[in-house]
């Protein structure tokens, strides 16, 4: 598309050093090149990340920052290369805005282990210019790293999916965990724990969750169906559950022991990694070689599993449990996420939302 004669800025809500304040930060808009999608971002999804990205958690956080990947919104144009979508598509955006293209992971549809993957914020893009995410009016992102919101799916339920809902699908599609009949733990439960509970029931698995307390037990049983709550201290119960899970998705971004659920497993039964965590875990070996067990990890999902996800979630009737907040309330959100504070995931009402000064 030919170079637009004024620079088009949009205005989001950025964190400017560690202390992970967001206030209103105007800034230049790409322009829509013959492969992007320029977006008009109707709501975003608050994720743990960013809270820890905002802060400077992982030590490489560049400002000013605006956070968001789970992003939602209408497409506003399209360029002169892109068939996948029209103006007037209701599309969403997750983690990634970029990848080589050329590597192994690449040419095997798993962009999300490309070792020059694109974040959609706190990144540089190929132009040189920072990535910025969906606490925004707007962004423009290649066609590849867009996905079609199914219709029909509420916008607000659709944002949590782009991150949480695809980094459960991903290891269970992967790793041959999608048929019916099996048993599955979920150890912890927020935001991307409680779609795990979902994603693994409307796959007609035994679903127990894991926890380290009662605090959660009545709406895991009750709210997202789950078929048995165990705390992780409770010795007895453990005992009674040694040897019956095909998978537990461990999903706790701290440092805690691993055999307690390693004695869960069954034969050739797998712990899935999905925490992120600074400190080494540490095991028993025995614990994994008598029972040919694995552990393993799993990090978001691909753009196709992205798509399938979205098709499965339809086709299945399932949805966040969210609260949904105006922009002038995401500090207050942001301290609550760091508390624990929120049922399921917080989702940002962009468009509602006044985001100028």
């Amino acid at each position: 598309m030919g170079k637009m004669e004024v620079e088009r800025k949009t205005t989001g809500w950025a964190a400017r050093d560690p202390s992970g304040l967001l206030s209103p930060y105007t800034y230049t808009l790409r322009e829509t090149g013959p492969e992007d999608v320029h977006i008009r971002i109707i709501c975003c999804g608050i994720c743990h990340t960013d809270l820890h990205q905002t802060k400077n958690d992982l030590g490489m956080s560049n400002y000013p920052m605006v956070p968001g990947h789970e992003v939602v919104g209408e497409v506003v144009e399209v360029g002169s290369d892109v068939s996948k979508f029209t103006a007037g598509d209701i599309v969403g955006v997750g983690c990634l805005v970029g990848c080589c293209g050329g590597c192994s992971p690449c040419e095997r549809d798993l962009e999300q282990y490309c070792p020059k993957k694109i974040w959609s914020y706190n990144d540089v893009y190929i132009d040189g210019q920072p990535t910025q995410g969906g606490f925004a009016r707007a962004t423009v992102v290649h066609q590849k790293f867009v996905v079609k919101i199914p219709e029909g799916m509420a916008v607000e339920q659709a944002a949590p999916l782009l991150c949480a809902g695809v980094t459960v699908y991903s290891p269970l599609a992967h790793f041959g965990l999608k048929r019916p009949g099996l048993r599955g733990g979920i150890l912890g439960l927020g935001g991307v724990g409680h779609m795990g509970v979902k994603i693994a029931k409307a796959m007609g698995h035994h679903v127990t969750v894991i926890s380290s307390s009662n605090k959660k037990k009545e709406e895991a049983l009750k709210d997202l169906g789950a078929d048995d709550y165990v705390i992780g201290s409770d010795q007895s119960k453990m005992n009674e559950l040694a040897d019956s899970m095909d998978y537990i998705i461990d999903t706790v971004p701290v440092h805690h022991a691993l055999e307690p659920y390693l004695s869960l497993l069954r034969l050739d039964g797998k712990l899935i990694l999905m925490g992120v965590i600074s400190n080494p875990l540490q095991f028993l070996t025995p614990m994994v070689m008598l029972g040919e067990k694995v552990i393993t990890g799993s990090f978001i999902g691909s753009m196709k599993e992205t798509e399938e996800m979205l098709e499965f979630c339809k086709e299945k009737g399932l949805s966040s449990i969210i609260e949904v907040v105006k922009m002038d309330y995401v500090n207050t959100a942001f301290e609550r996420l760091e508390k624990n504070d929120v049922r399921y995931r917080f989702v940002v009402d962009v468009e509602g939302s006044k985001l100028e000064a």
